[in-house]
């Protein structure tokens, strides 16, 4: 069965709800904090392997006591984390994430362990098949990222990219991915930036998401908790779908099916 390899970040996540986000230089009182784990490297392969891919994780940890939990948890979800690497004199990459009565949030991401992701540890990729598929959100290095798209599609698999956080990645390093996946802040950032995917998938929240000509509507969503691992969710399960060989609509109304889920609790992963 094609397998989905992902090269990504791991982040332990520290969330606090507020009523509302605060202004530049103002300090409001929150919640309590609550810790979960993600990234959106991670957050994407869990959801791959729990929409029934095989899944291969490929990123760094800190040597601290969040790292090696992290890659017990990988394990423990089925999916293989021979690629993740710990890294000495390194802290495990955290997140602190605000969330407003609104379910919507803020993110800081603390890189750590992750900032250490190199070409190096890119030889799993070396054992990639036709069919299978790359996944990779922005949160590494872009050279890294970029080197991984291209050893993928040397080897004739599918390359899914994921431009989140935004950043400009060269049009001949888009032009590998089938599809380039933003949402619709990321788009106008795009559209700026002047480069134009040939395959380019856009999530638009309550409004679905569109590729190409192909449009699926968002599931459908009676109490929305916590957006943060909406995205991660629904990029996962395309890549699974893809590598399942479902056809282009099938694995998108999957992904807006797992989004609309990921919604119903707290945490960019489900326990």
């Amino acid at each position: 069965m094609p397998r989905v390899y992902v090269v990504g970040s791991l982040n332990i996540d520290s969330v606090v709800e507020v009523e509302r986000h605060p202004q530049p230089g103002e300090t409001l009182m929150g919640g309590d904090v609550a810790t979960y784990f993600g990234g959106k490297g991670a957050n994407q392969a869990v959801a791959a392997a729990a929409a029934g891919a095989d899944v291969s994780f490929i990123g760094r940890v800190g040597d601290d006591s969040g790292g090696h939990d992290y890659v017990a948890r990988l394990r423990a979800r089925g999916i293989d984390a021979s690629g993740v690497t710990v890294t000495p004199d390194s802290t495990t990459g955290h997140a602190m994430i605000a969330v407003d009565a609104r379910a919507e949030n803020t993110i800081i991401v603390s890189p750590g362990a992750n900032a250490r992701l190199g070409l190096a540890d890119l030889t799993p990729l070396e054992g990639m098949q036709p069919g299978d598929v790359l996944l990779a959100p922005l949160e590494s290095d872009l050279n890294v990222i970029a080197e991984a798209a291209r050893m993928a599609r040397a080897r004739n698999a599918r390359v899914v990219l994921n431009l989140a956080p935004f950043a400009e990645l060269p049009a001949a390093v888009l032009a590998l991915a089938d599809p380039v996946v933003v949402n619709e802040h990321e788009v106008e950032q795009l559209e700026r930036s002047g480069v134009s995917p040939q395959s380019l998938l856009v999530t638009l929240g309550s409004a679905g998401s569109r590729w190409g000509s192909i449009e699926v509507s968002a599931a459908r969503v009676e109490r929305v908790v916590d957006t943060t691992g909406a995205g991660d969710s629904y990029c996962g399960t395309l890549a699974a779908g893809l590598a399942a060989g479902l056809d282009a609509r099938a694995a998108m109304q999957a992904a807006s099916d797992a989004a609309g889920r990921a919604v119903a609790w707290v945490g960019a992963q489900q326990d």
